[in-house]
């Protein structure tokens, strides 16, 4: 009987055996009913939070203006249901010419910066190469001081990029927020694999490309969806340097019309034509918000996987 007891004891995990002690610490207690219930309801709380003002919006974009007036602005229950605010601001007006530039800026944005930043933290991550600290000593005070708008301006039109949409890309094509995750990711691999693949004869752009980049999945997914977030967010820059309304981002086009009240050229906000039910105003600006909303929530269940994953690693590895 005490042999089958002594087995039992130790087929006990440890941490069953801890919980079990009178002593133990109020944390490492099993959870109570009031807790769990107390946990649940916070949680389905702030769920309502996010999704309620974003159900709001969806629904107001395809009510008609009928149902907004009677609403007396953003609808919670449904009545009657139309597209015509999206086929208005996709019928090829500004709004369609705005997120096909946002594409194109994301796009082209996303991949420079990250393939830049990708080189500047692999060589800031090699303890031999030339200058390392000293330029690493440079990025770091880009974090905490910068020049400021008036001088980045005066380089930007120096260099005749008003009007252009690399104005939009080159300023900020650079974090050194994020060449610090890299290079404290990068320093975190082990050093006999990368010596192991130079004694075979492997130079560094190998090591890079078969060794380093494959290892880093995570954080590299990280840092593109950093940079892919903020340049299709950005719209200061596009205040800045872009003076035709046909290169405008669609978060200018968001901010101009929904927050001001612009009324813009080629959009269809400021008609209305009760034969074909078109709407106008508030469903208008919610399918403009909607449109600004798309295509993070489509590319974001993709990336956050890696998103905990790279960023812990990328701030406590080296």
């Amino acid at each position: 009987m005490s042999t089958r007891t002594h087995t039992e004891s130790l087929t006990v995990p440890r941490r069953m055996r801890r919980r079990s002690s009178p002593n133990r610490p109020a944390w490492e207690g099993p959870p109570t009913v009031l807790g769990q219930t107390g946990k649940s309801v916070a949680l389905i709380l702030v769920a309502l939070a996010v999704l309620f003002p974003l159900y709001t919006v969806v629904l107001t974009s395809v009510s008609s203006n009928a149902t907004v007036n009677a609403a007396g602005g953003m609808v919670v229950v449904p009545g009657e249901i139309t597209f015509s605010a999206y086929r208005q601001i996709l019928s090829g007006g500004i709004v369609t010419r705005s997120v096909v530039v946002s594409v194109i800026i994301t796009a082209v944005g996303t991949i420079l910066s990250t393939v830049v930043s990708i080189l500047a933290a692999y060589g800031l991550s090699r303890p031999n190469s030339l200058f390392h600290r000293t330029i690493l000593f440079v990025f770091l005070i880009t974090m905490f001081f910068g020049a400021g708008m008036i001088p980045m301006y005066l380089l930007v039109s120096g260099l005749g990029l008003i009007d252009s949409l690399w104005a939009l890309i080159l300023p900020g094509a650079v974090s050194a927020f994020n060449v610090l995750i890299l290079r404290s990711f990068f320093m975190g691999i082990n050093p006999s694999i990368t010596e192991a693949a130079r004694i075979d004869g492997a130079g560094d752009w190998r090591i890079l490309w078969k060794i380093v980049l494959p290892m880093s999945g995570a954080v590299i997914a990280v840092v593109a969806l950093f940079y892919g977030v903020g340049y299709f967010n950005s719209f200061f820059n596009a205040m800045l340097y872009i003076n035709d309304n046909a290169k405008w981002p669609l978060q200018l086009v968001l901010r101009s019309y929904v927050l001001q009240g612009v009324t813009l050229p080629g959009s269809g906000a400021g008609q209305v034509n009760v034969e074909t039910g078109a709407v106008t105003g508030l469903p208008v600006k919610m399918a403009i918000m909607v449109l600004a909303l798309v295509p993070i929530l489509l590319v974001y269940p993709f990336v956050q996987r890696h998103f905990t994953k790279g960023v812990i690693f990328g701030a406590i590895k080296g």
